[in-house]
């Protein structure tokens, strides 16, 4: 028996396909009913969540959910489509921003206390999305967690259940459209990234050396796995950063000239 078996399948619980199907129903129909404003509602973005729902019913269906359960390498690219690839799409759907647009006046309000609140801004902070989100990993890999998961002690439902939410934690606090509480600059975020790129790169070359706690499968799955971690980590990470750079506006030279501090 392989060391991952019983931890693939359809996840069910508060993540499973029907659950992420009534949440994008719910997103559509919000973004239809901003056709009729002069501004509407952009395609892409409505594209964006759709593909974000996608890969999470893909990831949690035959066959991904089926190499999942039977191969190391499914389970890794399982965990890459939960936990990346998904999650920023998801983000640059501006779900948040639609809702907002979508709610009225005091229900705007609302929403606008709940992200100046104290916990909105602990959670908005990069730096403690990209500890939720390597720092799980790095537990599920190198702990006896993994091995409480795939003997059934620890639904696996929700280890997937937290990697869509610190995916999508840190998607948005690097590069997301929506409004964030006290957001840093876009070279913090850059470098928020940079270290969150070589951690990966870090994790995928001990895995690819076998250092890992309580995973028992065959060594050709366990390289394909961090192969998939690796180069499939680099091209999720690679789209945010394009994502990021596409929201970076440099101050005009005028407004530089007229802040600067005079010559003496």
């Amino acid at each position: 028996m392989s060391g991952h078996e019983g931890h693939g399948g359809t996840s069910v619980g508060f993540l499973s396909p029907a659950v992420v199907a009534l949440v994008l129903a719910g997103y559509l129909v919000l973004a239809l009913g901003r056709r009729r404003e002069p501004r509407g509602w952009s395609r892409r973005r409505v594209a964006s969540v759709v593909a974000g729902a996608g890969l999470l019913i893909v990831a949690m269906l035959p066959p991904v959910a089926t190499f999942a359960e039977r191969d190391f390498r499914g389970h890794m690219l399982q965990h890459l489509l939960v936990g990346m690839v998904a999650p920023t799409a998801l983000v640059l759907g501006a779900p948040l921003t639609l809702l907002l647009r979508s709610l009225p006046t005091t229900g705007r309000r609302r929403v606008a206390r709940l992200l100046h609140s104290r916990p909105a801004r602990v959670l908005a902070d990069p730096w403690l999305a990209l500890v939720l989100n390597v720092g799980g990993m790095a537990a599920l890999y190198f702990t006896p967690l993994y091995g409480l998961v795939a003997s059934g002690r620890v639904p696996h439902h929700l280890v997937h259940l937290h990697f869509v939410l610190a995916g999508y934690l840190f998607a948005w606090a690097i590069a997301g459209p929506d409004p964030a509480p006290r957001r840093p600059s876009v070279r913090t975020r850059l470098v928020v990234l940079g270290v969150a790129i070589t951690a990966h790169a870090a994790m995928a070359q001990l895995m690819y050396a076998g250092f890992l706690v309580g995973v028992r499968v065959p060594a050709a799955e366990l390289r394909g796995a961090a192969e998939i971690m690796y180069y499939g980590g680099d091209i999720a990470e690679l789209l945010l950063a394009l994502a990021l750079l596409s929201t970076w506006r440099p101050a005009p030279r005028t407004a530089r000239r007229r802040t600067a501090p005079a010559a003496t």
